[in-house]
């Protein structure tokens, strides 16, 4: 029997003995079965997560077609699998398996796993063992699948670098092409050299960084010395990769429809890549720069094409900050005007309050329902918006609100963080004003008294390649106790308190995930520890064990003189050197650097998309540069689909 052979037969025997055995059938429409033998090249793609949380995942579903299309290659999905499984197949000795064919992921050539948070990690090490793939790099063969990560996650990948053989920073459509060239080279040429030999072709393109060809020195205190490359020819930094002209990459364009539910029940399409506002805690504005929009056109021919392969009757119109398109309001109009005979909805996913405005609300819902709005003020003060470079004023806000109460909305939902950089008790205690005016105004305008507000709230987590990256993060006792005063404090409105939903995240995974993301190499085996003591689906509150990543932490730190605080609440100086420095996000650290000052100095920045350029390093470096419309293009709805 072939090492690639279905291992179905074995599985289904095991089937009805777990939860939910629909997710592991496969199946699916439009996913893609190809022959084996009539392929040179195998990736098997892992979202390491429960499949209604990865089949939705749009890098996935972008790799999987982008490869497949490719003669003599094939791509097949895997998925986390749950506990119970977990346990029956190691009693069965069955591996990891892929969705489409059920094959073993140890028989591919690659194992790609995309990252968008740092809590998936010890998944992967479940994943790795299942299959058969030694956890360390090292201790690998040339007959083990090539172990590759990518995703927002992987701009800082040293804390998993014992685990992996290399790392994609960036778009991934182009890199998995030239990777799969690279291995079918060197496949075809009998593997010389084993697995080194196409680890370093890989690594000299200066596109792919292979842990195992650098070395890190330590000062005596514990921080890094340098990183430095322990073989000729392998580049000192390694760059992103970024997609330029979207209108050519215009995938998913046979979108997966899942056969279980999921987290997402509707068709996405991205209308850009990249933003530009600055706001200094997000890492996914800051490493997916420049702005590239999607055109208009372009938009409209994705949606069409989706919506005929899938049936779905709702489309979701992705970006970090989707009304910021250039032509956005003509976007909605166009899609509701083409699909009103089918109640297509629409649906955008958290609108900036500066760029809010109800006639592109009345376009989002005249097809769809008309349920809450989602707004993410951020910070609850007007100076730690400041400090942020969130720039929204409450009065920006409570117009916002106004403006949809007026039109009919009833509820409107606002996000914020809590232990931002300078945060004081103060600062979190003016969230509750904010809700406490927002149903003002809303019982105002509306003359209803069945307006609801809700708060939710996460914690704060600094990430590389932002200027946040040196700052300290708040303990997750602090977290805790700011968000019960202001807890208290809403429960103790007699008069709004009531029509206040509060939600919010203790700060314990917080701090996990803080130490996950601006760890080095020496918390690798903080994670292997967790998982050998059983962690998994850490992202799921149900699983997450903040006990166990702590006297893990206890007992593996130590021995490098290091703590979890040393990780988190630490504060770094200018001087450090950073676990990512060496991996070029185009980002220039000096300019990292100066916006943290601004932001201790509550200075504000604009968007560099309408005003002259900051110099952040991004267009120059990676020779890219901002693409924006508008077109002048409309959507006619000359293809009204009958």
């Amino acid at each position: 029997m072939s090492a690639a052979a279905s291992v179905f037969p074995q599985l289904e025997a095991l089937l009805p003995h777990v939860q939910k055995p629909i997710q592991y059938v496969g199946g699916e429409l439009n996913s893609t079965v190809k022959e084996w033998d009539d392929c040179d090249v195998h990736w098997a793609l892992m979202y390491p997560d429960a499949y209604e949380v990865g089949l939705p995942n749009q890098g996935v579903m972008i790799l999987y077609e982008v490869l497949n299309e490719r003669a003599g290659v094939l791509a097949e999905r895997t998925y986390s699998v749950w506990p119970d499984l977990e346990e029956l197949m190691r009693e069965h000795k069955l591996p990891q398996f892929t969705v489409d064919s059920h094959r073993p992921v140890g028989a591919f050539d690659i194992f790609g796993l995309s990252f968008s948070t740092e809590l998936g990690y010890t998944n992967m090490l479940t994943a790795l063992d299942l299959a058969g793939i030694p956890l360390a790099a090292r201790d690998r063969t040339v007959d083990h699948p090539i172990v590759l990560a990518g995703g927002h996650a992987a701009f800082n990948p040293e804390p998993i670098a014992e685990f992996v053989d290399c790392v994609v920073i960036g778009d991934g459509e182009q890199a998995v092409l030239e990777i799969t060239e690279i291995v079918r080279a060197w496949k075809a040429e009998g593997r010389p050299g084993g697995r080194e030999e196409v680890l370093f072709r890989l690594a000299r393109t200066g596109g792919v960084y292979v842990p195992g060809f650098y070395d890190v020195e330590y000062l005596a205190d514990g921080r890094i010395a340098r990183v430095v490359p322990n073989r000729s020819g392998v580049p000192w930094r390694v760059s992103k990769h970024t997609v330029m002209d979207l209108d050519e990459w215009p995938y998913p364009k046979q979108p997966l429809v899942p056969l279980a539910e999921t987290v997402h029940e509707r068709m996405s399409v991205e209308i850009f890549r990249g933003c530009t506002r600055g706001c200094r805690f997000c890492q996914a504005g800051m490493i997916t720069r420049p702005v590239r929009e999607r055109s208009i056109t372009g938009i409209g021919d994705m949606v069409e094409k989706g919506l005929k392969a899938t049936g779905f009757e709702e489309v979701g119109l992705l970006s970090l900050s989707s009304a910021d398109h250039s032509e956005i309001g003509d976007v909605a109009k166009g899609l509701a005007d083409r699909y009103e005979a089918d109640k297509i909805g629409l649906s955008l996913p958290s609108t900036r309050v500066d760029a809010f405005n109800v006639d592109l609300a009345n376009e989002l819902t005249r097809n769809g329902r008309r349920s809450g709005l989602t707004f993410a003020p951020e910070g609850g003060s007007e100076r730690l918006r400041k400090v942020i470079n969130k720039m929204v004023s409450e009065e920006d806000l409570i117009r916002t609100v106004s403006t949809a109460y007026g039109n009919g909305w009833r509820q409107v939902k606002l996000y914020f963080m809590c232990g931002l950089p300078t945060e004081t008790d103060e600062d979190v205690l003016q969230i509750g004003d904010m809700a406490v005016n927002v149903i003002a105004e809303g019982r105002k305008v509306s003359g209803q008294n069945d307006i609801r507000c809700t708060v939710s709230i996460g914690g704060f987590v600094p990430k590389p390649h932002t200027p946040f990256q040196w700052a300290p993060q708040l303990s997750a006792e602090e977290t805790d106790a700011r968000l019960t005063k202001l807890r208290d404090k809403i429960r103790g409105d007699k008069k709004y308190g009531r029509s206040i939903g509060f939600r919010y995240h203790d700060g314990k995974p917080g701090i996990v995930e803080g130490l996950l993301s601006r760890g080095d190499r020496r918390v690798g085996a903080v994670i292997r520890a967790v998982y050998e003591d059983g962690g998994r689906f850490d992202g799921w509150r149900e699983h997450f064990s903040y006990d166990r990543w702590m006297a893990c932490a206890e007992k593996e730190l130590p021995a490098v003189g290091l703590d979890v605080d040393w990780y988190t609440t630490r504060e770094r100086s200018y001087e450090e050197v950073l676990p990512w420095d060496h991996l070029d996000s185009g980002l220039d650290k000096d300019w990292l650097w100066e916006d943290w000052q601004d932001s201790l100095d509550e200075t504000e920045v604009e968007d560099c998309r309408w005003t002259p350029c900051f110099d952040c390093g991004v267009c120059p470096q990676m020779d890219t540069s901002i693409q924006i419309g508008p077109t002048g293009k409309k959507l006619l709805p000359l293809t009204v689909v009958t």
